[in-house]
Formats: C-alpha cells, sequence, structure tokens
C-alpha cells in the first residue's frame, strides 16, 4: 500500500523504532533507521532480515531531513540538533504511538502517571485477558504498540504512556483515559519546569470526545489543581483512598467499592493482590476501565485478587540468613520510592542513587528517619544524598557497583531487617537501564 507521505525517518532504533520501521515498511513508505548510538545486535538482525536500511553512531542528516514525517523514540529529547532542525524545516515529527495509532482501529485503553502505571497497565491488560477479550499490551511496556499494529490484529490496546511519548502525540485519542498521579518527574527533560511536564501529561486526555471516558485520582492535589484548565469532553470518573466519587472506586474501611458505568459491587480490600494504599488506588483504576467494558464483576474480582505484580516494582525476592531483599529497583522518582518506604515493615537499610533529576529529597525525609538505618549511596556522583541524608540514619557509606552495594548493605544489616534497592533516580549512570540495575541486585543477591 503506498501513502500519501513516502518518505519517513525513524530516530533511534530500540523497541520502539524497529517497531516503527516494521510497519513503515508494511504501509510502503520508503524508510531511514537512524540511531546516534549503538543498535542492539537483535535489532540489527532484524532490520536486515527486513530488508530496512540503517545506521549507527551518528545520523545522515540528508537523508533524514528529506523525510516528510520523522517518528522519534521518546528517549529522544526534542532539544536533539536533528529534531531542531527538522522542526525547523516544518518536517512533522511524531512519536511511534502517534504513528502506530493512525494504522488501528482497536479501542484504546491509554494509562499515564508519574507513578504506579506500569502496574496499572498490567493489571488492566490482565484483566481484560481473563475476561477473553482480543488484546494487546504495549507502550513502555512489553513489545512497542508499533511492532504489534503491523504484525497483530487486537481488538484492544492496553497502552502505558510515558510523557515523553504523550509529547510527540497529535491525533491519537484514548477512548479510555487513565490518568493516576502527577509528581515532579523528568523536569530536565522540561527545562525544570514543572508546569510543562504537567502539561504534558494532561495531553493524554486530547481528542477525547463525550463518548470516552476520563478516569483520575481524585485524591492527587495536582491533578484537582489543573483539572479547571483541562475539563475535556469525556465522561470523568474518580477512584478515592480518602473520599467517596460520585462515579468511580472508593475505599470504605476493609472494603473497596465500585460504583462506575455498569455494576455496583465491592471486594474485601485485604483480599487485594497486592499490598498498600497505591496498589489499591492502582486496582481501582483498572477495575473502572474494565467496568466500562461490561467485564463481568467476578472477572474482575478474579484479576485484582490474582496479580502477581510487575519485576522490579517492590518485588519481594529472597531472603539471606534472615535479611529480606526487595528490588524496587522501577523506583526512578522520589514519589515511587515514598511509596516504597511507606510500605517497608522492618528496619530498612536502604540503596538509593543514580542520575538525579532535580530530586528534592526532603519529601523523604521523616520516612527515612522513621524506616531507615542505614544508607548505600550507588551512583557515579553520590554528594547530593550523602549531605542531605548526614545525621538522619545511623551510617551513610557509597558503592560505585551494584555487587559492592549490596555485599556492604547485607553486612549492615541483622535477622529481621530488609535490604531495599528503590534509587530515585535514573540508571544511565551505571546501568543500561533500570532493568538492568534490578537485575544486577538480583545476581549480586544470589551470590552472597
Amino acid at each position: 500500500m503506498k501513502t500519501d507521505n513516502p518518505h519517513i525517518a525513524i530516530l533511534g532504533a530500540g523497541e520502539s523504532g524497529v517497531g516503527s520501521a516494521i510497519l513503515a515498511q508494511k504501509q510502503g513508505f520508503e524508510l531511514w533507521v537512524s540511531d546516534n548510538g549503538k543498535i542492539k545486535p537483535d535489532y540489527k538482525a532484524e532490520l536486515d532480515q527486513y530488508n530496512i536500511p540503517w545506521e549507527e553512531g551518528g545520523h545522515t542528516f540528508e537523508k533524514i531531513l528529506t523525510a516528510q514525517t520523522i517518528v522519534k523514540s521518546p528517549g529522544i529529547p526534542d532539544t536533539a540538533d536533528i529534531v531542531q532542525q527538522a522542526l525547523n524545516k516544518g518536517i512533522e515529527v511524531i512519536s511511534e504511538i502517534e504513528f502506530a495509532g493512525r494504522y488501528s482501529n482497536a479501542f484504546m485503553i491509554g494509562i499515564t502517571g508519574s507513578n504506579g502505571k506500569t502496574t496499572t497497565t498490567m493489571w488492566t491488560y490482565q484483566t481484560l485477558k481473563i475476561a477473553g477479550l482480543n488484546v494487546g499490551l504495549g507502550g513502555n511496556v512489553g513489545q512497542s504498540f508499533a511492532r504489534q499494529v503491523a504484525m497483530k490484529n487486537y481488538d484492544y490496546y492496553v497502552i502505558e504512556l510515558s510523557s515523553f511519548q504523550l509529547d510527540g502525540m497529535k491525533k491519537f485519542k484514548c477512548n479510555i483515559a487513565v490518568l493516576l498521579n502527577i509528581t515532579p518527574d523528568h523536569l530536565d527533560r522540561y527545562d525544570n519546569n514543572f508546569e510543562s511536564y504537567i502539561a504534558a501529561k494532561f495531553r493524554i486526555t486530547q481528542n477525547q470526545t463525550e463518548n470516552d471516558y476520563l478516569i483520575l485520582n481524585a485524591d492527587d492535589q495536582v491533578i484537582n489543581e489543573h483539572l479547571h484548565f483541562n475539563k475535556g469532553k469525556a465522561q470523568k470518573l474518580e477512584f478515592s483512598t480518602l473520599t467517596r466519587p460520585t462515579k468511580g472506586a472508593w475505599l470504605d474501611n476493609d472494603k473497596i467499592i465500585f460504583n462506575s458505568i455498569n455494576s455496583e459491587f465491592d471486594m474485601i480490600y485485604t483480599k487485594l493482590a497486592l499490598e498498600g494504599k497505591h496498589n489499591a488506588t492502582n486496582g481501582m483504576a483498572a477495575g473502572i476501565a474494565a467496568d466500562i467494558l461490561r467485564i463481568s464483576k467476578d472477572n474482575i474480582r478474579e484479576s485484582l485478587m490474582t496479580f502477581s505484580g510487575v519485576e522490579h516494582r517492590l518485588e519481594p525476592f529472597i531472603s539471606v540468613r534472615g535479611v529480606e531483599f526487595i528490588n524496587d529497583s522501577k523506583a526512578t522518582n522520589i514519589n515511587s520510592t515514598w511509596y516504597a518506604l511507606e510500605s517497608m515493615r522492618k528496619p530498612v537499610i536502604w540503596i538509593v542513587g543514580g542520575i538525579d533529576k532535580g530530586n528534592d529529597y526532603s519529601e523523604l525525609d521523616e520516612l527515612v528517619r522513621q524506616k531507615v538505618k542505614s544508607i548505600v549511596c550507588l551512583g557515579t556522583d553520590n554528594q547530593k544524598i550523602k549531605s542531605f541524608f548526614k545525621g538522619k540514619v545511623d551510617h551513610i557509606t557509597e558503592a560505585f557497583s551494584m555487587k559492592d552495594a549490596v555485599a556492604m548493605a547485607f553486612d549492615m544489616g541483622k535477622k529481621g531487617d530488609c535490604v531495599l534497592l528503590s534509587p530515585a533516580c535514573a540508571s544511565f549512570d551505571l546501568f543500561d537501564n533500570y532493568e538492568d540495575r534490578g537485575n544486577q541486585f538480583k545476581m549480586s543477591v544470589r551470590a552472597l
């Protein structure tokens, strides 16, 4: 099939970029894939398999800037020189989500938030699977959305959307949008302007009509303060652990109550598969989305009671001589780590650090004083963490490899303690990504 835009350039050759390339080829585009860094061998082999031309280690500007459309991987900032030159030439620059959405008529459930979006996305996906729906899982988790549009034929998609992916969306519409929370994160990508980051998150509501749904966290102060600027047309449902929304879900003593669109039902709060009030809100959001789709209350309850969680997110690992190790490598911002520390019931040796994204550690001050006995700083520059928490815990040390960090933490622990890897920072100073960081943590614990 030939298109109106004969030439597409794809920036970045990770999962998002390669998936976009496969879809572009299927749609008949002339295309060029360019990665400023090194492309992983598996992705090179896949591009070669499909006879898709590519380059690595730099961009050939003349090949890219002749494109009508550029599909940009989410990790590439708008400030990158090649992106700026493209925009100045009037070239359309979009995200993989926007590109793939142009070739799918499926029902779209989009989920965003500073924290909890992977858990909520996976939980919603599982609920739809249990109900027997033909559903794909994409965005920031699993295979790229574009790859699935190219190679599968799903009726529904549950898509985790980061602010970077939302930035590149133009016409993409969520039939159901979920906005979990907004706390300062990735401010280095938004000129340290929190308002710009908030606006990026609210882009999930753009293009929604009165036939669509917006599921919101009624307890989130930032969402409430900005909702009047982003009224939109979608029907709004809310979830809360503090209040009783008119339509949605809420916590009532020992029960979670659902009263959204199609049914009213409840379940015992303590039977929820994942502990903590933050997971109650994640489960409520997933349950509301499922109820909108007329999934039975029995299937919703089953999913909420059986979901096993997400790897690297408050993942109980193993105990070694009475010291429990918990892998929360996915906690790349302060708010995620706040939830992790809040849920701890044992004295904590806390492994923290990485690339600071403008963190305000004062938000953790009270919890650290209450729950943390020792801190192991893990990163190439630990000075900010050491300075802030000096005198607030029994001991602070630093490590420059995961193996050393785990060994130090274990030496500081005793039976009944837990070692919590919850970095509150990005991973790219010492690791490929948060998965690499979490896997190295587990490997180092096994080696004790």
